[in-house]
């Protein structure tokens, strides 16, 4: 089969590879019909991740057939079209048990793509595949179901879950790339009474106000605090979510939030941030980060399968999947490109 191939910081190709094969009696083998590429693949590209080692098939998010079962597997048969998730689980360990599967301690969590060969293939091998799969409901589309992989469920746990939004409050979002939109997507679950995005890129901006952000702030020409001080007589946003990755954009989040606000931070991290703690000791903030866990895929595909989200608008590109080259290029320069989530399909 053909996959894109991790081969060094900087380096990935669309090459030649042995077919995966059953290795646990849990695994299930899935073809994979469409895939789309993550920021954080983009970050292991960088060489902020060291884990990822040279040889690796990249990817952690798919829509997919089933074509083999392990003896052990229970709940799917082959034909089964399936969502696979980000995030593995063995199911039984105390962390899976706590619905914390992004921790487990069975062999699961953040595996695809990063420890063990991902979804950025024709076929993929997925471990724990009873607890680490969901079949697609009828009705919903391939497209649809891929931004539910990661996206939807990371903005939604680790943004607006964890930062706790709550009807009425102002938040702000850092950042109105992919992560960025779905967090402004599912925090309209919780009645805000402004949701304020801010980036530097007009088209993610726009895009931002298509998906429900009230106030929307270029932070090349305005300054973000002034515009959540208006929004707030000058006490700042009740939730801040870090959409980005970068120090600044951390540090910046953490001057928006009012006093015993809280700070959700997303964004994947390569560099160490500052928290200027003999600042912000005294004004009782909770800082919140993590893994997503995926314990909210249910839900949300319950909520897209009903038409109560519609995440279509956030793919903005299509490819064949044997054009991960062009994909990637498109995905990378989205300041120029516009582009928000690309998907690649089989023929």
């Amino acid at each position: 089969m053909k996959a894109m191939v991790y081969e060094g910081a900087g380096q990935a190709s669309w090459k030649t590879v042995p077919d995966p094969v059953i290795a646990q009696p849990g695994d299930a083998i899935v073809r994979v019909d469409a895939v789309t590429i993550c920021g954080t693949d983009l970050h292991i590209l960088k060489g902020d991740v060291p884990e990822v080692e040279k040889g690796r098939i990249l990817g952690h998010e798919a829509v997919g057939t089933v074509t083999a079962v392990g003896p052990g597997v229970q709940t799917l048969a082959v034909g089964d079209r399936v969502l696979v998730s980000c995030i593995s689980a063995c199911g039984t360990c105390r962390y899976c048990r706590q619905s914390r599967y992004g921790q487990c301690l069975g062999g699961g969590g953040w595996i695809l793509g990063h420890l063990i060969d991902g979804t950025q293939a024709e076929y993929v091998r997925v471990p724990f595949a009873d607890t680490s799969t969901y079949r697609v409901p009828a009705g919903v589309s391939d497209e649809q179901m891929i931004l539910l992989a990661d996206i939807l469920p990371t903005s939604y746990e680790v943004g607006v879950l964890a930062g706790t939004v709550s009807p009425g409050d102002v938040v702000a979002i850092v950042g109105a790339g992919p992560i960025g939109l779905a967090a402004i997507l599912t925090a309209k679950l919780f009645s805000p009474s402004h949701i304020v995005a801010i980036d530097i890129g007009e088209p993610r901006l726009e895009a931002a106000r298509g998906l429900g952000a009230d106030v929307t702030v270029n932070s090349t020409g305005q300054r973000p605090r002034d515009v959540i001080d208006e929004l707030t007589d000058g006490l700042g946003a009740d939730v801040v979510m870090e959409a980005v990755g970068l120090p600044q954009t951390f540090e910046e989040s953490v001057t928006l939030v009012r006093p015993c606000g809280h700070v959700a931070n997303i964004g994947v991290h390569g560099a160490p941030a500052t928290l200027h703690l003999e600042q912000f000791w005294i004004k009782d903030l909770t800082i919140t980060t993590g893994l997503v866990d995926t314990f909210s895929t249910p839900t949300l595909i319950t909520l897209v399968a009903n038409g109560q989200l519609d995440v279509g608008p956030m793919i903005t590109h299509r490819f064949p999947i044997d054009e991960f080259d062009s994909a990637y290029q498109v995905f990378r320069d989205a300041a120029t490109s516009g582009a928000l989530k690309v998907v690649l399909t089989a023929a």
